[in-house]
């Protein structure tokens, strides 16, 4: 009932339309009841009495017939036109949700499932949502009215063979529900094979430089080949699911009308029923049958969207590994002061990434992480901003725990530079402003030319009009990374955490970044991961990470002559440059 609940929460905003447009569906329900009834008037009271009679009431019948379906027309005018546009917006509003909370879930979320999955359920899922928001409510309510109105009325004219015509559609029920139960799965089957397609899609295409620069066409082929025959079978399998439900009913349908026949000759030939009596039955034997056929017609459109619905609430009901307190306050003033107190973390079901880490920085100092891959260099500077929570321990800043802090303040405190440079489809303008989306052009100017990439973007032909590409594929490593610098210079943030922010440059790009990077850290407190360790000999401290926790800390100086671990890797470092430069 959750799911209903959840659905029906959706209806609240549209109260009025939602409430009209089932009266109106009452009203059509009513107009189409009225024929068979008039011609019923007609047949047993009018067109037995004179012609200037029935010509004069036929007159006034005609005429209440043509307001009748007057209004009519009115009220269907409504339902398909407001009706729909009422679940356009209800569908528009889920959407929108499932946006935002996909914008709280935490990072724990995103290692878990993949983007193209995420993304059917945001567009693919809701497709049908909008046709059963609106024709859900509507055809079961014009449908209960046709079908109690209609049996009432058969009742009148025969209660035996309306109680035999009862027998054969509860078999016609039966029927239904069970075919139903097998609709159900297999739907739910359909969305999740759409969603490995759209899986598999979206792997494809963001890494098709790789696929490309490999030659692996072929494969990635087989491999799509393989998720896309998975979801033509799911769907053949429902289009023959769907081919038992439809020609069972139609046979059943048939079934009705065979009784009606047989049955309505025999009550004829018996002498408990007219011949006419029988004609307006039919009349009212199709009205019977046409809810009957809506419904039926409606499974599979109920089927389809509740199980993209059913994948919706699923998500839109994960809780968020990251939650702000209801108490939480704002961190401000910030002035830097950074404590890792006795800090341990694991992944979800994996092994431990840190355990019992100890850290102190204070406000406008540099500390460098340095060490070998999965020590948890990068996974300690996550914990700062809370992309992740602390498994043991806290993180503290100017001595407030992060958990108590609220997440907008903490991260507008914190800059990130990393060395996967995310750029935004759109301009050079858009991507540094999204640091401060109501920067003024002499700020983005100002933060581009502290980033020394000023120069670059005017010589563009769109200067910083230019437009950057998916990813900012029309821009070198280098410039996209001094983008992003600009980005953080205009954020203006107290705290810094550079991750790798030069390890995949070239050294041209690498001066070029440094000594904005430089600039970018004065007065900042800032946490550097690096593993070129000529950016770092200036580090107020250096802390050495392994896998076994901290192995070494203190100045570069000091740690050179310990002769240990960081000795070791700087030697290794220049060692192989001399071997270059002599070579």
């Amino acid at each position: 009932m959750s799911v209903w609940s959840h659905f029906i929460h959706y209806y609240k905003p549209y109260r009025r339309l939602f409430f009209t447009d089932l009266f109106c569906a009452s009203v059509v329900s009513v107009v189409d009841i009225t024929f068979p009834q008039v011609l019923y008037f007609l047949t047993h009271g009018v067109f037995t009495q004179s012609p200037v009679e029935i010509t004069r009431v036929l007159g006034v019948v005609a005429v209440g017939m043509l307001i009748l379906y007057g209004i009519r027309y009115a009220c269907q005018y409504y339902i398909t036109t407001w009706g729909h546009i009422m679940g356009a917006r209800m569908e528009s509003d889920m959407r929108q949700d499932l946006f935002e909370h996909y914008q709280r879930l935490s990072f724990s979320y995103y290692d878990r499932n993949n983007t193209g999955e995420m993304m059917s359920k945001l567009v693919s899922d809701l497709f049908d949502i909008s046709e059963l928001a609106h024709h859900g409510p509507e055809n079961v309510f014009i449908c209960t009215l046709k079908i109690i109105g209609s049996f009432a009325l058969l009742l009148f004219l025969s209660v035996k063979m309306t109680l035999i015509l009862f027998l054969v559609t509860l078999l016609m029920i039966i029927f239904s529900i069970w075919q139903n139960r097998k609709m159900k799965a297999i739907f739910m089957d359909n969305r999740q094979k759409i969603a490995g397609v759209n899986a598999r899609v979206q792997d494809s295409l963001s890494g098709i430089r790789v696929v490309k620069s490999f030659a692996n066409e072929e494969l990635e082929r087989k491999r799509f080949d393989g998720s896309n025959l998975q979801f033509l079978d799911s769907k053949e399998g429902s289009y023959r699911i769907m081919g038992t439900f439809h020609a069972g009913n139609g046979l059943f349908q048939g079934l009705l009308y065979t009784t009606v026949l047989v049955s309505g000759g025999f009550f004829i030939a018996e002498g408990s029923l007219a011949v006419s009596d029988l004609a307006v039955y039919a009349l009212y034997i199709g009205i019977f049958m046409n809810p009957i056929d809506v419904l039926i017609n409606f499974t599979e459109q109920f089927q389809k969207g509740y199980a993209g619905f059913k994948r919706f609430t699923d998500t839109i009901h994960t809780v968020p590994d990251i939650l702000e307190k209801p108490d939480a306050l704002p961190l401000t003033p910030v002035r830097g002061n950074i404590v890792f107190q006795d800090v341990s973390f694991r992944y979800h079901q994996n092994t431990q990434v840190l355990d019992h880490v100890n850290i102190t920085i204070a406000a406008g100092k540099t500390v460098a992480l340095v060490g070998p891959s999965g020590g948890g260099k990068t996974t300690l500077c996550s914990l700062l901003p809370r992309f992740y929570d602390v498994s043991g321990g806290a993180v503290l800043i100017d001595g407030q725990d992060v958990r108590d802090v609220t997440l907008k303040s903490l991260r507008r405190a914190i800059g990130i530079v990393q060395q996967d440079v995310y750029l935004f489809a759109g301009t050079i303008r858009d991507n540094i402003a999204y640091g401060k989306p109501d920067a003024t052009d002499a700020e983005i100017m100002e933060a581009a030319k502290n980033a020394s990439i000023h120069d670059f973007i005017m010589g563009l032909d769109g200067g910083y009009d230019s437009y950057v590409g998916e990813r900012g594929a029309r821009l070198s490593g280098g410039q996209k990374q001094r983008i992003a610098i600009a980005r953080v210079f205009l954020k203006n943030p107290p705290i810094l955490i550079l991750d790798e922010a030069t390890s995949a440059l070239d050294n041209e790009s690498e001066c070029h970044i440094q000594a904005a990077l430089e600039r970018l850290t004065q007065n900042r407190t800032t946490i550097v991961v690096a593993h070129r360790l000529s950016t770092i000999r200036n580090a107020d401290e250096i802390i050495v990470i392994t896998q076994d926790g901290i192995q070494e800390r203190g100045s570069h100086e000091t740690l050179l002559t310990q002769n240990g671990l960081y000795a070791k890797y700087y030697n290794i470092q220049f060692e192989g440059l001399d071997e270059l430069e002599n070579g």
